[in-house]
């Protein structure tokens, strides 16, 4: 892992498309925005872990589907 101090108004480039900036610091909360083109999906991670879990759910669930139709 990389750390980094930045400071407000401050950026760190990932890439050539990518760039975090650092908007706020408020106390123990810090706002930052990310600009990256429409095609790089961006997520918090709690929302990326749910994502995935309902994936995975889909696709235990399609399997199951498809077993059931073979015996028919």
């Amino acid at each position: 892992m990389l750390v980094l101090s930045r400071k407000k108004d401050e950026s760190i480039m990932i890439g050539d498309q990518i760039e975090i900036k650092i908007l706020a610091v408020d106390g123990e909360q810090i706002k930052i925005g990310i600009v990256a083109p429409k095609t790089v999906k961006v997520h918090r991670s709690e929302v990326f872990e749910a994502i995935q879990v309902q994936n995975k759910e889909a696709l235990s669930a399609s399997s199951s589907f498809l077993e059931q139709l073979k015996k028919k």
